[in-house]
């Protein structure tokens, strides 16, 4: 049997790019969106709101959906974020907020200090190394007081070797995913000034895996995602 290739985040979705719809695509995101959206506040009106590591926007398109007012979504993908452009003019036309994309770095974002009053950054801290800096980076341009939701891949499917693969061209690619424990979440958090309000583990919805699916039984086991509600102390 042949590895399947490990890429790089900016490779892979580079190739990735093209196909990646801006919603969720596959039983484990499914899993991860439910227990992210029972977080999100129901009315965002009034809300200044970052999605750190936009991707093709789907978690900006919800915030849209529940009224707020201002919308930055950053990535560090070019690609990603013109499938992210093309989705938001597709779905929000003549939108009455203010939405801007920006190509940043998570452990750099470009915004000022305390911008957000709710920051997201949806399945992304897994591809980074450093926990404790991209924390940094997200309590910083929180308000004091604001929100911040966060998830990550399980690290137990990391233990399992599990890994967050696609097809592109007809090839089968992985991309690079570093496993954040939850004793360096919590360690981190405390560190940075960011309060753990909420924690979900969810786990896969059968009705969501395809009949022909090929997967790891085990995954209807054991959680999938792991959530948090972080709070900026003032």
């Amino acid at each position: 049997m042949t590895d399947t290739p490990l890429l790089e985040p900016t490779e892979a979705y580079a190739l990735w790019a093209p196909h990646y719809p801006a919603c969720a695509h596959n039983p484990v995101m499914q899993a991860e969106e439910r227990a992210m959206l029972t977080l999100m506040p129901a009315g965002l009106a009034g809300y200044r709101v970052l999605d750190a590591g936009c991707g093709s926007g789907r978690y900006m398109l919800h915030v849209l959906r529940r009224g707020a007012t201002r919308v930055i979504g950053v990535d560090l993908s070019p690609e990603m974020l013109d499938r992210a452009s093309a989705e938001l003019d597709a779905r929000q036309p003549g939108a009455k907020v203010e939405i801007e994309l920006l190509q940043g770095n998570l452990e750099a974002l470009p915004l000022p200090d305390a911008w957000a009053d709710l920051t997201i950054c949806g399945l992304v801290i897994g591809h980074l190394e450093s926990l404790e800096q991209s924390l940094a980076e997200l309590r910083r341009v929180t308000r004091p007081g604001g929100r911040v939701l966060c998830s990550d891949v399980h690290p137990i499917g990391h233990a399992l070797g599990w890994q967050r693969d696609f097809k592109a061209g007809g090839e089968r690619y992985a991309v690079r995913h570093t496993q954040h424990l939850y004793s360096h979440w919590h360690a981190a958090c405390a560190a940075q000034g960011l309060r753990i309000e909420q924690v979900l583990e969810p786990k896969l919805d059968p009705a969501d895996i395809p009949a022909d699916a090929h997967f790891d039984r085990l995954a209807l086991e054991v959680p999938v995602a792991l959530v948090f509600q972080l709070r900026r102390e003032p």
